[in-house]
C-alpha cells in the first residue's frame, strides 16, 4: 500500500461538477492499493499517517501531527500510485489491486484513520474526480507499507 501525502491548507473533490468532499487545513492523501496488500499494510500505513509529524511547532520545526493541529484528512483512491514506471515510458499497473480488493482496503484504511480519532473525508472510489488542493509548504511525503522508500 502506498500513499502520496500532502500537507494542505484546503482540499476538495468534485464528481460530475458537484463537490462531494472537502477539508480545511490537514492532509490530502492519494492512496494506492497493491495486489498483495493485507490488513497489516492497512494498519501500518494508518498508524504511520496518523502520527506523521509534518506540521510546524512554535519554532517552525515539523513536530506536530494532524491531530495536534486539529486538522482533517481527505483520502482519494488512486490506482496510479501503484504504477511502476521504472521500465520504458508507459507505466505498468500490474501491481495495482483489482477494484473489489482495492475498495475493501481503501475503506479499511479510511476506517482505521477514523478509529484513530481523525476526521476523514473520502473521494468517490472509482469515479473520475476533479481534485483540488492548496498545498501548504509544499510538504509532500511518500509512504509505502513495504518500506520500499
Amino acid at each position: 500500500m502506498r500513499a502520496v501525502v500532502q500537507r494542505v491548507r484546503s482540499a476538495s473533490v468534485e464528481v460530475g461538477g458537484k463537490t462531494v468532499a472537502s477539508i480545511g487545513p490537514g492532509l490530502h492523501v492519494y492512496l494506492g492499493v497493491d495486489r498483495t496488500d493485507t490488513a497489516d499494510d492497512v494498519a501500518f500505513l494508518a498508524d504511520k499517517l496518523s502520527g506523521l509529524r509534518v506540521f510546524p511547532d512554535e519554532e517552525g520545526r515539523l513536530n506536530r501531527d494532524v491531530r495536534d493541529v486539529g486538522g482533517n484528512v481527505l483520502v482519494v483512491s488512486a490506482f496510479t500510485v501503484s504504477a511502476d514506471a521504472r521500465k520504458g515510458r508507459r507505466p505498468s499497473f500490474d501491481l495495482a489491486a483489482p477494484a473489489e480488493a482495492a475498495r475493501r482496503w481503501y475503506d479499511a484504511f479510511c476506517d482505521a484513520l477514523a478509529g484513530a480519532g481523525l476526521s476523514v473525508q473520502r473521494g468517490v472510489f472509482g469515479a473520475d474526480m476533479c481534485v483540488r488542493t492548496d498545498n501548504d509548504g509544499p510538504v509532500c511525503i511518500l509512504l509505502d507499507s513495504r518500506k520500499a522508500f
